[in-house]
């Protein structure tokens, strides 16, 4: 009863905690955010307010969840040390509560938080990843009709006797829209015959469909025509998967999209990468709590100094790092997805157990 009555207390007054943190976090990001957005995109000739609060929102929540372990951290630190200045956490140890008992709506609290981000706030940052990058890219169109240089090509087809690289200042819709594309012929003695700078390039079953293209061969006068077809064999599906950006694909796709993938040959790394990332998200943010309550819970009765909460704190920045470091790893395919995303939990919830049962039985 007594057990009960107090995991409720310490629930109701982690997930409070949780909700203010979230909502200063939040402030501060979309005022930042708002701030780079409006600087990099102002002198775009459709740009708006309303459109620059529009991408706003738009990433807020990725960037929520880039900083969502931080969050757990911070809110953990806080609660801990709250209850503990108030002697609260001292009378629950003389009635008899262990620390793994009072502990339990704190793992249980962000192990919930984690499972929020998964299933709430991924989605809403993979769609609004992919929405921004699409307002931005109209916003960019109006201005990049008058130049066309610096244009690094990024996928070469070869189909029958054809020989081309295209390129495009702007990708969109996973790679099946270029705009401001050029599409350089070859013939074979790899010699340029052709190029090719348009308006926009669609990709259709079988052929780009070119628009507002520019034509320039060797020795002639460039012409200009309405449109224009550039046969491939590229699959839209390919295309897709060999372009689509991890953080623009919801969790709960990211097991489709690594399938369709490894039909089309592509590798997979970064998408699984991804994946074992938010699946292992849950237990990152146990772990976090688990530092937390490493240097709060005799903050108090010990008079430690805030040398020992700072020291949570940078324990937390270091297991981030390490993760952001190792998931890079894996992106690249040096180590394995699984291992990247697993192995710092997993050495991280050890290490804060170890801690606490070192601390709390000796």
């Amino acid at each position: 009863m007594i057990a009960g009555t107090l995991s409720r207390y310490f629930m109701r007054r982690y997930v409070m905690t949780a909700l203010w943190f979230f909502l200063g976090v939040i402030s501060i990001i979309f005022l930042v955010d708002f701030s780079e957005t409006t600087s990099r995109t102002a002198s775009l000739p459709n740009f708006s307010l309303y459109g620059a609060i529009t991408v706003t929102l738009y990433h807020l929540p990725l960037i929520l969840q880039q900083t969502i372990p931080f969050i757990v951290l911070f809110v953990g630190i806080t609660t801990l040390v709250s209850l503990n200045r108030r002697y609260e956490l001292v009378v629950t140890r003389a009635a008899g509560v262990s620390v793994w008992q009072f502990m339990l709506p704190f793992v249980v609290g962000s192990f919930m938080i984690g499972l929020f981000t998964i299933f709430v706030i991924n989605p809403l940052a993979a769609g609004g990843t992919r929405k921004s990058e699409q307002l931005e890219t109209t916003w960019r169109a109006a201005k990049s009709g008058a130049k066309r240089n610096n244009i690094v090509p990024w996928m070469r087809q070869i189909s029958g006797q054809e020989d081309t690289i295209a390129g495009a200042k702007i990708v969109r819709e996973s790679g099946t829209l270029l705009v401001d594309p050029v599409f350089i012929h070859f013939d074979s003695n790899a010699r340029i015959v052709l190029r090719q700078d348009a308006a926009t390039a669609k990709l259709k079953d079988g052929y780009w469909l070119l628009n507002d293209v520019t034509e320039m061969r060797p020795g002639q006068v460039p012409r200009i025509v309405k449109t224009a077809q550039v046969r491939t064999n590229l699959q839209r599906e390919f295309v897709q998967e060999r372009l689509s950006q991890p953080e623009a694909i919801a969790f709960l796709d990211l097991p489709e999209k690594i399938a369709a993938a490894k039909s089309f040959g592509v590798s997979t790394s970064e998408l699984e990468t991804q994946f074992h990332s938010l699946l292992s998200l849950p237990f990152l943010l146990v772990a976090m709590t688990l530092i937390a309550a490493t240097v709060s819970l005799r903050f108090s009765r010990f008079n430690q100094s805030p040398a020992m909460i700072f020291s949570g704190i940078v324990s937390g920045f270091v297991l981030y790092v390490v993760t952001v470091l190792v998931k890079a790893f894996g992106s690249s395919g040096v180590v394995p997805p699984f291992v990247a995303a697993w192995i710092p939990v997993v050495v991280a919830m050890a290490l804060g157990s170890t801690i606490l049962l070192h601390q709390e039985d000796g």
